[in-house]
């Protein structure tokens, strides 16, 4: 078995990450607290402060224009996102829920980058497959449903322009990836990594960041 170099994350080293990672600018830290305070239960679906600022990092990195996201819930990944667009970007951010993305508009337009987001109510599956089949996405970031990631993945993968970069979430689904037993959306994303691992079309690394995050590069 392989020997792991990971150190521990006690909540004392999280908050040193924390304190050298950027911080969250006000908007982004009114839209954490706001959702902790609304939905305490759901809260856990926001993505983490420190994939906030690495999704930023990533779309100035790769320089991306054209991006999309699978999964809302109330906009924090994708205010992150937009606030590194470069002008004329545009992110195109996929929910069913018009409670929990109301509060995403909200927080857009207090941040100012509203115009550069479009948010489309629908399955997400319809969304993307409405989208046009040849390669135009600089950039995904896939963090909804588990059991339908291989189908997100599908879609999205022939829409990336060579050297783009689909970013996935919570890949190691709580430690439960393991499980030879597992089942529901443990066993789903199971199957999601193994198809990444099996998909010649894209070159990808497993990050053991907050939940597991998958970095993938279309060849």
């Amino acid at each position: 078995m392989a020997e792991s170099k990971n150190t521990p994350i006690t909540p004392e080293m999280y908050d040193y990450v924390l304190a050298h990672n950027p911080p969250l600018d006000p908007a982004q830290r009114d839209l954490v607290d706001l959702t902790h305070e609304r939905f305490p239960d759901a809260a856990g679906m926001q993505s983490a402060p420190e994939q906030g600022a690495l999704l930023a990092f990533l779309v100035r990195l790769t320089g991306a224009r054209q991006v999309v996201e699978v999964g809302t819930f109330t906009g924090f990944s994708a205010l992150s996102m937009a606030q590194a667009l470069p002008r004329g970007g545009s992110l195109v951010t996929c929910d069913v829920s018009e409670e929990w993305t109301g509060y995403a508009r909200e927080a857009w337009a207090k941040a100012g980058v509203a115009d550069r987001i479009e948010l489309r109510i629908a399955p997400a599956l319809e969304t993307l497959r409405a989208m046009p089949p040849e390669p135009h996405l600089d950039m995904a970031y896939v963090d909804a449903d588990k059991g339908g990631y291989i189908a997100y993945w599908e879609e999205l993968v022939p829409r990336l322009r060579p050297g783009g970069l689909l970013v996935a979430d919570n890949v190691l689904y709580r430690g439960q990836v393991t499980n030879p037993a597992a089942t529901g959306p443990a066993l789903a994303i199971r199957e999601f990594n193994d198809h990444v691992r099996e998909d010649g079309r894209m070159e990808a690394v497993l990050l053991t960041v907050a939940d597991g995050l998958t970095l993938a590069r279309r060849r």
